[in-house]
């Protein structure tokens, strides 16, 4: 709770007994018991909350007493409708048809062009009058409306007519039929209240519960309000309901449901308001006006209470400079969306974050172990942060990995962008980044840190990615550690670091419980590089050629546009120098499957096949027996190749 209103007397021990009043601008009509009306001007003195207050009018030519008076052109009633001009009190009209009113309620409306229509309806008995006032008179709207019984309470709400009769509640559509909606009970209090709200809808009452409702009589608000005793008046001051109940005011706010303030006063009966922050409260002999405190003092207190969202309503109220006002809501959304974190609403915050344009390393900062210490240290937060292990981790970072999937499809749109890049700190004077590249790569780092805390399948989706940004010495450290090899190796393969990959893979090919365990990866990862990384095919394949010749050769052979378009003579003389026997099958296989027609690699062939033929001859020759000689058969092709 925190002060909002200061209670200042206005009148003391008044000799008549007050039944209504009314107020606008500096003055305040008083209708009391025996039929007189008084008013009185009210002048606040400069920088203190003392007013000067002078009867400046009284009307003793009312034979009943007032029961009701509104501050409009101006309307009081007693058992009828009687207009007066407000300063003079000279009667304007009457509205002879309303004659025994027991109740109205008027409803003014500006129109875009400034115009003002007022409506008015009127409670005669159990019927409903409609008004509209043109040319300094009342004239009837539509025909009347019958009431299952007298209204008690009514009030306008935009198009309809709540109306409180003694045991319910009913809303009148102002649809040309005249569609009647019963809503709800009284309560048992058998009292109603209906009272206008700013915003066009009205809050009804039933015993110590309010609700509101809209025009279509639908309740607006998820719960009601629940008051410390049943309401018999209530007023609305943005962002402030307040209550009049037997022994004191009650001011409290809808959205968010807070108790705000109780303001102890002598059986206070009635409210009224002259617009925003001018408040009376009036009981039997007795007036006070509400003195709001300053909004200033109230966002101090608040911010203290961490009651975010009630300061950041009062803080858009304020008559600050466009730029301050700015700046001072900016700040109290930083503290309400941190606050948010520090209750564990992680989504919500997030949300708040997002919206605020914080710099997204500053929220990266809440949580543990993400930033790298060096950056984090140059981070500071209004208090202390939660200390965040297990499910509740978990949630949290399934909450930062939506912010910053949103904030990295925002930036990689931008990524080209020459205009200037600006983040705002969660707290002033913060350092902040200011390079589109750089935030993109901490996002991009940090989700992949996330993932592997939440979901580990979406890491390769990441580092597939043609545009991630990841920090490679980072990411690499957190992959080695969690032992994700196969993520490391896409890791590598998307910065084109080909031979840290291959290194992965040529240490993992012996590990027995390794999803890389070997040499299938490396022939894969080999067949991929192309003529421009021909180096290192030749650095790392020799591995693969000696321990499967045959799956090596694949490396070579594959039906890839990166395999085909190798350059043939280096691969050749590659294979020649380390591994002659792979030699023939290489070349046989470039000329018989993919058409090589180049003489040089025909007549390698055949140079391959006589020498493979002298060999086969020279092992036959040298297995006979020591002496024996036999001319050994020879096919006609090898024949035909041997004399060519």
């Amino acid at each position: 709770m925190h002060d909002a209103y200061e209670p200042v007397p206005i009148l003391e021990k008044l000799p008549l007994q007050i039944d209504c009043l009314a107020a606008w601008d500096d003055w305040l009509l008083v209708g009391t018991k025996p039929g007189h009306l008084l008013l009185y001007r009210i002048k606040k003195d400069a920088g203190t909350n003392r007013f000067e207050v002078t009867l400046e009018k009284s009307n003793k030519n009312f034979s009943k007493k007032i029961q009701q008076v509104l501050s409009l052109p101006s309307f009081v009633s007693e058992n009828n409708i009687h207009v007066h001009d407000l300063l003079t009190f000279q009667q304007i009209t009457v509205v002879s048809k309303a004659r025994g009113a027991t109740l109205f309620a008027c409803d003014l409306q500006q129109s875009s062009s400034g115009e003002a229509k007022l409506r008015m309806c009127v409670a005669v008995k159990r019927k409903i009058q409609l008004y509209y006032w043109k040319d300094r008179e009342f004239h009837e709207l539509q025909g009347d409306f019958a009431a299952p019984d007298i209204p008690k309470s009514m009030a306008w709400c935009e198009n309809s007519i709540c109306v409180g009769f003694k045991r319910d509640y009913y809303l009148i559509r102002m649809d040309g039929r005249g569609s009647v909606k019963e809503l709800f009970p009284t309560g048992k209090q058998l009292e109603p209240l209906v009272a206008p709200l700013a915003d066009g809808k009205v809050a009804v009452g039933q015993d110590d519960l309010t609700v509101v409702l809209n025009e279509e009589g639908v309740c607006t608000q998820k719960c009601a309000l629940n008051w410390t005793d049943i309401p018999v008046a209530m007023e609305h001051q943005p962002p402030y309901i307040i209550a009049v109940l037997s022994r004191y005011v009650e001011i409290r706010t809808l959205e968010p449901r807070l108790l705000v303030q109780s303001v102890e006063l002598q059986r206070p009966r009635f409210i009224t308001s002259a617009g925003s922050n001018v408040v009376y409260v009036a009981s039997n002999h007795f007036v006070w006006r509400l003195v709001p405190i300053s909004i200033a003092s109230q966002i101090r207190q608040l911010l203290q209470d961490k009651q975010f969202e009630l300061a950041l309503q009062l803080a858009k109220m304020k008559d600050d400079s466009d730029a301050d006002k700015r700046q001072q809501i900016h700040h109290i959304q930083n503290l309400f969306a941190f606050n948010l974190f520090c209750q564990k609403r992680f989504d919500d915050s997030m949300q708040v974050f997002a919206k605020l344009g914080t710099d997204p390393t500053h929220v990266i900062g809440l949580y543990p172990d993400l930033l790298p210490s060096d950056y984090r240290k140059q981070l500071h937060y209004p208090n202390p942060l939660p200390v965040l292990s297990g499910a509740e981790l978990e949630k949290a970072h399934l909450a930062l990995i939506d912010y910053l999937t949103q904030k990295r499809s925002h930036l990689v749109k931008q990524l080209n962008d020459s205009d200037p890049f600006t983040t705002s700190p969660l707290m002033e004077g913060t350092p902040t980044i200011k390079s589109r590249k750089k935030l993109l790569q901490i996002i991009d780092t940090t989700l992949l840190k996330c993932y592997l805390h939440t979901n580990v399948a979406l890491v390769s989706p990441l580092l597939r990615l043609e545009n991630n940004h990841c920090h490679i010495e980072e990411s690499e450290y957190v992959l080695k550690k969690a032992h994700k090899y196969s993520e490391l190796i896409i890791l590598y393969e998307k910065k084109g670091l080909h031979q840290k990959a291959l290194q992965v893979l040529l240490d993992q090919s012996t590990k027995a419980n390794s999803p890389l365990k070997g040499h299938e990866r490396t022939v894969q990862y080999l067949q991929r590089l192309g003529v421009e990384n021909l180096g290192i095919i030749f650095e790392f394949s020799p591995w693969v050629l000696k321990i499967c010749p045959e799956d090596g050769l694949k490396i070579f052979t594959e039906d890839l546009t990166e395999v085909e378009t190798l350059p043939r003579d280096k691969v050749l003389n590659f294979l020649k120098e380390g591994f002659q026997e792979l030699a023939i099958p290489y070349l046989e296989h470039i000329i018989h499957l993919w058409d090589e027609t180049r003489p040089e690699f025909h007549n390698v062939l055949i140079q391959l096949y006589l020498e493979k033929v002298q060999g086969l001859m020279k092992v036959y020759l040298n297995s006979l027996p020591e002496g024996q000689t036999r001319k050994p058969k020879i096919s006609k092709k090898l024949q035909h190749l041997y004399i060519q």
